[in-house]
């Protein structure tokens, strides 16, 4: 979907690891790797056995309302964050909806299939891509901003976030990957003392569940209800819902924080390796504080055709509105991969 700007707003990391790419190296997919863990992995193929019946979320959906200490009336399981902001655009009535980018495509390409005329408020590079609460227009009743943000990989204080709420106004917030962050600071999951505030949580990149389709929406009694009636019957398969279930628990809370950690410390090898391309006029985004990093590059289209021939999927970024060609995204991964990765780098800029 190419809007009036240009931009292919349905373009996402997935494509540049299809076909051709599925030899390559993926940086391209923020999903964290060497996942589904293996005990995972089991807790969903053990639910197989009860595919004959149809799907019954309840326990997931409790689940998930227990790991954010809210009422199950304010939890919505989806088949991943994706459909929630296609129910978000079919089931809300709203006349100005706002989006701030750069940031994660969908929301807008689903709202402007459902028929709304979109606004963006664009933050800049010079500000370090930060949300500038008062670029937002008084009149919106109804923005959608990510925490962190994908693809710049800012974390926005909460507080700040939290200021755009207004009365009449639906604040929708993407943490989809804010378990990647230590401590989940600026987490506004499970608050209650926002005004229209929707949190939406997905499970498929911590998890590797990319395949699976799983994550839910946090919002009030009454925005629940009308999602819902937006939805299938049936929207979350068994396994899905086991998966839920299994990754609100204590045993993998405690792990995705382990995680979240690792991830923090391969992103500070990652950004100490790039800094030695400086020179090349290489500078990133930031500070960082997601599982990826965005940097910008003279040339980035051509270095990315060349990192590809050297074995490496990166994100292109100039389908972001606010970016152009001169951007990349790179998913974090673990130090070896790296540190050949950089060798790679290095070896294209020369080309």
């Amino acid at each position: 979907m190419r809007t009036e700007s240009g931009h292919d707003l349905r373009h996402h990391g997935d494509a540049e690891v299809r076909d051709d790419g599925g030899s390559l190296v993926d940086l391209a997919v923020n999903v964290r790797a060497d996942t589904p863990p293996v005990w995972l992995r089991e807790h969903i193929a053990a639910s197989l056995g009860g595919l004959a019946a149809y799907p019954d979320g309840r326990a997931a959906r409790a689940a998930v309302a227990a790991r954010h200490g809210l009422p199950v009336e304010r939890v919505l399981l989806t088949a991943g964050a994706a459909e929630a902001f296609v129910l978000l655009a079919r089931a809300l009535k709203v006349r100005r909806p706002v989006v701030v980018h750069p940031q994660f495509t969908e929301p807008e390409a689903a709202l402007r299939d459902a028929g709304h005329a979109v606004g963006r408020v664009l933050l800049r590079e010079e500000d370090g891509f930060r949300l500038d609460p008062a670029a937002v227009p008084e009149d919106a009743d109804l923005v959608v901003i990510g925490n962190p943000t994908n693809p710049t990989s800012v974390l926005h204080p909460a507080d700040a976030i939290a200021s755009l709420a207004r009365p009449g106004r639906v604040l929708v917030v993407d943490e989809a990957f804010m378990d990647a962050v230590p401590g989940e600071s600026e987490a506004l999951a499970g608050r209650v003392d926002v005004p229209g505030l929707v949190v939406l949580r997905s499970l498929t990149k911590t998890w590797g569940l990319a395949g699976l389709r799983i994550g839910y929406v946090l919002a009030a009694p009454e925005t629940i209800e009308d999602l819902q009636r937006a939805q299938p019957l049936w929207p979350v398969s068994t396994p899905a819902l086991a998966a839920a279930e299994a990754c609100v628990g204590p045993r993998a809370v405690a792990e995705a924080a382990h995680a979240a950690h690792r991830i923090a410390a391969d992103r500070a090898h990652l950004l100490a390796g790039l800094a030695r391309f400086a020179p090349a006029g290489l500078r990133v985004a930031g500070p960082a504080q997601g599982p990826f990093v965005l940097l910008r590059l003279p040339g980035a289209s051509a270095v990315r055709r060349r990192l590809r021939d050297l074995g490496y999927a990166v994100r292109r970024g100039d389908t972001f509105p606010g970016l152009d060609e001169e951007w990349l995204r790179l998913a974090v991964r673990d130090r070896r991969t790296t540190d050949a990765f950089l060798r790679a780098l290095e070896q294209a800029l020369r080309q």
